[in-house]
């Protein structure tokens, strides 16, 4: 019978439960900003390497 009490008292414990809730949350926050940040990355490189071609191009011309 003692085992069975403390079961039922296990069972009812929501000590952790909130714990586990705030890191699930903060691993999609972190996840999400990597998603983010990855994106800008491959867009500035993009645009980084358009602009030292047009400025290539312009510097061709006036030479």
């Amino acid at each position: 019978m003692k085992f069975a009490l403390k079961l039922k008292r296990f069972a009812r414990d929501e000590d952790g439960a909130v714990t586990v809730d705030w890191v699930v949350l903060t691993a999609a926050v972190v996840g999400l900003a990597v998603a983010v940040f990855s994106s800008i990355d491959t867009s500035a490189t993009a645009l980084k390497e358009q602009i030292v071609s047009d400025l290539n191009s312009v510097k061709k011309d006036t030479k």
